[in-house]
């Protein structure tokens, strides 16, 4: 498999799909592969990626930040699923939003449209939240999927009206730290060469070295329920090994198993994409994770070429970790990511 799958990255390098890679693949337990493969950029300073590498996360952040703090909410009794979101947020009950629930924006079937571009306005994370508390519903809640930022935005806000604390101190709290995820956080401050950076910017003059690449999220001050986090593939590696473990980490239940079950359930049969609370989840029709990967599996995307996938049927767990908007906003990647799952499965015993 090594050979294989270290030839199929780097034909994608080659192809300047992205400038680098880390994987690494966790069958029954046993990493049986862990690889950097390429440079962090194209830049002249540029050097050879590592696992140490500092990625932007992108929508990850939504499964590794809003996601896990949702869920122990729910455990703790502060929230449940079918509260209203204007429980929590009453400026939201306005223009038919009134009856939307936390399981709709967590499974991003309540209404809301996609995405607005707020950071043309240059819009303030209370501006940002302003502005979706106007909005119209774009369709009747629970009919479909619209995967929507706006959504996880509002997630924060609801987190930090539960918690009385700002999303990434709570998330430090009751995260990251107790999952020795050291190197996890919003708004990094490392030098240069440990970041893999995105894209570049003309006002910048240069390729973003540790700003968030997501645009409206840069606006609100780098936090977001949406996007905004940056790791590394040990840290990602430790909370893909608490959620392999049924949320215990080193002696500590960080996330109740009753709601990690949950949390992997089909929320969405109205919809020919499956979706858990959170979770992409592969069903049986096309998946980042591929053709071969079993229906049970879960995991999550992000923009900048990030991605983890999950089959607990198959004891199975890949994370991949590119930079691929270092070349800009195409996205080739959607074609890499299933291929790369299906090379990873075909060759498991080999």
């Amino acid at each position: 498999m090594k050979n294989k799958v270290r030839s199929f990255l780097q034909q994608e390098i080659d192809k300047q799909v992205t400038p680098g890679a880390v994987i690494r693949v966790k069958h029954k337990g046993q990493i049986i592969l862990d690889e950097a493969i390429g440079t962090n950029s194209l830049d002249g300073d540029r050097i050879q990626m590592t696992s140490k590498h500092v990625f932007d996360m992108a929508s990850l952040t939504k499964v590794m930040v809003t996601l896990p703090v949702m869920l122990q909410l729910f455990e703790s009794g502060d929230i449940h699923l079918h509260d209203k979101v204007a429980s929590f947020i009453p400026a939201f009950a306005k223009n038919g939003k009134e009856s939307i629930t936390l399981q709709q924006l967590l499974t991003h079937s309540s209404g809301l449209i996609a995405h607005r571009p707020y950071f043309e306005r240059k819009l303030t994370t209370q501006e940002v939240l302003d502005d979706i508390f106007e909005e119209q519903l774009s369709y009747v809640p629970d009919t479909k999927v619209v995967y929507s930022d706006l959504g996880y935005i509002l997630l924060m806000e609801v987190i930090e009206q539960v918690t009385g604390q700002p999303l990434q101190g709570y998330a430090h709290q009751h995260l990251f730290q107790p999952l020795g995820m050291n190197d996890t956080k919003y708004k990094p401050s490392y030098e240069r060469d440990q970041y893999a950076p995105t894209e570049y910017l003309e006002h910048l003059q240069d390729h973003k070295y540790g700003i968030v690449h997501d645009d409206n999220t840069e606006f609100m001050g780098g936090i977001s329920g949406h996007a905004g986090l940056f790791s590394t593939m040990d840290d990602i590696s430790q909370f893909t090994q608490m959620l392999e473990n049924n949320g215990r980490h080193d002696g500590k239940q960080i996330v109740d198993p009753l709601w990690l079950t949950k949390s992997r359930g089909n929320f969405t049969s109205f919809s020919t994409e499956s979706r858990g609370l959170g979770w992409q989840l592969k069903g049986e029709g096309f998946s980042p994770a591929g053709d071969l990967m079993s229906p049970l599996t879960y995991g999550h995307t992000g923009y900048t070429g990030t991605s983890f996938y999950i089959d607990p049927l198959e004891e199975l767990t890949v994370i991949l970790l590119t930079n691929r908007v270092y070349f800009g906003r195409h996205d080739p990647i959607v074609r890499l990511r299933p291929r790369l799952h299906n090379i990873i499965v075909t060759n498991l015993t080999n």
